[in-house]
Parts: structure tokens; sequence; C-alpha cells
């Protein structure tokens, strides 16, 4: 059985506060984009190990043990024992460490799978639970078919009437994977919470200086190439440029039909969605 998790970007992001449980207090919109990994998963009741795992594509090398997917099914182990072993097999097409929920995605898509193909009657509530244990984003990948704004660790999900299709998204990622860890230990200012809901229906014109990444400081300050970027962009006539969550992903909105051409490296990952 296969499955195609997609990505999102994330339309502002402000860290609020720190919380007694060591996470942070976040305000964002989860924006679905479709760029798709694909994940399949086949039962093998005589492999000798309950989990085997097989990664194409670009990307750092991740331990297995610290693959999504893997924490995924053996989420699920522990309250379902007799789930069977099964080989997977995970096609990466999402930029990895790029702030658009790839590992989140296969995570929650797993999640989603194992239960449609073997049967498990888990409810959509209590999967987007089960997500929550592997990734503050991940519940919104449980459903992640129309926008939310998301709060609390970013589990708080509340749906948003907001379409782009006016308009053409580019994404550009450098290949350079940034840490969630490495984004928040760098983070070193907090944010008044801004409405979202209504910074939104204004035309992205309008959204610079309102709706604002609050990585973009520290992240375009150590890394000058992605800053880089962000000037092309924005020299190129986009309504609006931003970081894409807590990674290296860059999204600009043009407005149809401009599509400008880029000359950027052959190894970035360059997309209009």
């Amino acid at each position: 059985m296969v499955i195609f998790p997609n990505a999102k970007i994330n339309i502002g992001l402000q860290v609020l506060d720190k919380r007694a449980d060591g996470y942070h207090n976040l305000n964002t919109i989860f924006y679905p984009v479709p760029v798709y990994d694909a994940l399949e998963i086949i039962e093998k009741k005589n492999q000798p190990t309950p989990f085997t795992l097989k990664t194409y594509g670009t990307g750092p090398d991740i331990e297995p043990a610290q693959n999504f997917c893997y924490k995924a099914y053996f989420l699920l182990k522990k309250d379902f024992p007799s789930l069977p072993p099964i080989q997977t097999a995970l096609v990466k097409l999402i930029p990895t460490g790029g702030g658009l929920g790839g590992g989140s995605s296969d995570g929650a898509y797993m999640l989603t799978l194992l239960n449609k193909k073997f049967a498990l009657n888990i409810s959509k509530e209590k999967l987007k639970q089960y997500a929550l244990s592997l990734g503050s984003d991940c519940p919104f990948f449980i459903d992640s078919l129309h926008p939310v704004i998301a709060n609390g660790r970013g589990e708080q999900l509340t749906p948003l009437e907001l379409s782009l299709n006016n308009f053409s998204i580019l994404l550009v990622n450098p290949s350079i994977p940034i840490s969630t860890k490495w984004a928040f230990e760098n983070l070193h200012e907090f944010s008044q919470k801004s409405d979202l809901a209504s910074l939104v229906k204004k035309h992205p014109k309008e959204w610079k200086g309102l709706i604002i990444n609050d990585f973009e400081k520290p992240i375009f300050s150590a890394f000058s190439e992605i800053a880089a970027i962000a000037k092309i962009l924005n020299n190129a006539g986009a309504c609006y440029v931003s970081l894409s969550g807590t990674g290296s992903t860059l999204f600009a909105i043009f407005e149809k039909p401009l599509q400008p051409l880029f000359n950027f490296p052959e190894h970035y990952f360059v997309k209009w969605v």
C-alpha cells in the first residue's frame, strides 16, 4: 500500500513564550502545498525484525531509529501488539530540514497508513494524539488538505478560509538542513500574538512587516546564503517572501501569470506550486 505525504509552508511563525513542559507556544498558519514524498509498506510476516526501512532520494542520511516512520510504527505497536512486521520504502522529495514538514508528514501519514491497512479502527482525533507524540506539527498532517491556524505547540488547529489559487508560489531550498533544535536555541526574542486570521485577508503585498517568521532573524544572520535568496526573490517582484518554519526553505508569492526565471545553482530545490 502506497501513500503520498505532502508538505506545508508556514505563513507567519511567532514564538510567544516557553512552556513549563519545555516546548514553546506558537502562532502560525499551516498551508498545504503539493510537494510529496512517497511511502510504501508491505507486510512481511517472516521478516526477522518487525520493521525495516529503505530510503531513497536526497538529503542527509538519518539513522532508521530516528526516522518518523520508524517511530510511528513502534508507537502503534505498543498499543497494538499484533501489528505484523512490515517492510517500508520511503522516497524523499520534500527537502530535509527545510521547514516544509517532510519528516512530520511522513510520520503522520505512516500512522494513517498503518491504521488503514491493518484495520486498526483508530479515530482521526486519536491519530492526532498519537501524532503529537511524534512532533508538534505532526497532528496537522493527519488531515492536511486545508489551511489551519496552529496554536499551542502547533497541535491546536483551527480551520482557516484561505486560498492562494490566484497566485503562484515558488519554493527555494539551498540544500542547507537546519534542525529545529538549533533554530530554537538561537531564537532569543518572543513575540506578541498577531491576529493572523485577519491579516491574511489582506492582499499578500500587504503582509510584509505584518506577518513575520520569528526565525528569519537568527537564520538569515547565521546563513548569509539564505538571506541572499530572500533578497533575490524580493527584487524579482514577489508580493511576499518568507522563510517556512524553522528550516531553510524560502517561499515567494507572485501574482499570476508572473513566474520569473531564476538561475539558482543546480543543487538547489526549486519548485513552483
